[in-house]
């Protein structure tokens, strides 16, 4: 079974690592988020690439959810002390990815290529792509200004309340080399239970990607981020009752509105299935624990695909 899955955020590199857990990991390709990406310190940080990377190679925090295991933070103390700035956490170990990938982009290399060597030295056999090449970056509009998305995410802890979502570059933005291949050679296409505004939403916002789902003729199951209507982590939750009217599995497919064909809900959200129309609902347990969790997530998903 080949899997396209699209993926961003802390769920969606778990969900990920799942995936692979089930499924031959060269049989699995991940098209990531660069929507977050930014520039910190004069480095391109690409988080949510990272995550699944880290994820993948068994080397991410599982308590924080971000970042590498056994971390430190020297480096970041000594731009503390001369006056730099320290609001994204970038640890000593994650600084030597930052540091690889930045040279490389100012050599000319595509991002593509450049994920691709990092997975390839972690020792990751699963393809990561990037949802694009050219440059594309989310930005949140507030009731207090509008902010690019990690500045709203951790410089401002999420707490401003999202009037909108805008995607800086998504119309001249065009799929990395391999991301369509990987969707129509796809027998199945998985959308991780990420955010779908910002973890999702950057990825669609590329056309071509949205009309390769469009087109599709595998089933698409899109797994929801919300557990009795509410996220696990973030802002997902509040972000849905603003712009989508409410929390319920219905709300949560009309992101993917023509793009799915199941989601999967957790057991708290089965009596809530109205309005779902065509998307078939798919009832399990959703909250990744362990690795026996993130298997039964997976093979709900997958169990969602006509024999």
């Amino acid at each position: 079974m080949n899997v396209a899955v699209l993926c961003g955020g802390v769920g969606g590199a778990r969900f990920v690592r799942g995936v692979v857990d089930i499924v031959d990991p060269r049989s699995v390709c991940v098209v990531g988020n660069v929507g977050d990406d930014l520039e910190v310190l004069g480095l391109h940080v690409s988080p949510d690439l990272d995550s699944v990377v880290y994820a993948l190679a068994g080397i991410e925090d599982e308590q924080r959810g971000w970042g590498r295991a056994d971390e430190t933070y020297n480096a970041l103390g000594t731009v503390a002390a001369l006056g730099g700035e320290t609001w994204f956490m970038l640890g000593d170990r994650d600084l030597g990815v930052h540091l690889v990938r930045t040279q490389a982009l100012r050599a000319g290399e595509p991002l593509s290529a450049v994920t691709a060597r990092l997975t390839e030295k972690l020792g990751v056999a699963t393809a990561l792509i990037p949802a694009t090449n050219d440059r594309l970056r989310t930005w949140i509009a507030t009731p207090a200004g509008e902010f690019p998305f990690q500045e709203w995410f951790v410089g401002r802890g999420h707490r401003d309340e999202v009037d909108g979502v805008r995607f800086e570059g998504a119309e001249k933005a065009r799929p990395a080399p391999g991301v369509l291949d990987a969707i129509e050679r796809a027998d199945v296409i998985l959308l991780a239970p990420s955010n779908p505004y910002v973890s999702l939403g950057p990825i669609l916002a590329v056309a071509q990607i949205r009309a390769a789902l469009e087109r599709r003729r595998v089933p698409c199951v899109a797994v929801s981020p919300l557990i009795g209507g509410r996220a696990v982590k973030g802002p997902a939750d509040r972000m849905l009752a603003r712009m989508a009217g409410g929390t319920k599995p219905a709300h949560v497919a009309g992101c993917y509105t023509g793009l799915i064909d199941a989601l999967v809900i957790d057991e708290s959200d089965a009596r809530d299935v109205d309005g779902l129309g065509d998307v078939r609902p798919v009832v399990t347990r959703t909250l990744m624990r362990d690795a026996g969790a993130r298997r039964r997530l997976v093979e709900a998903a997958l169990g969602a695909v006509p024999a």
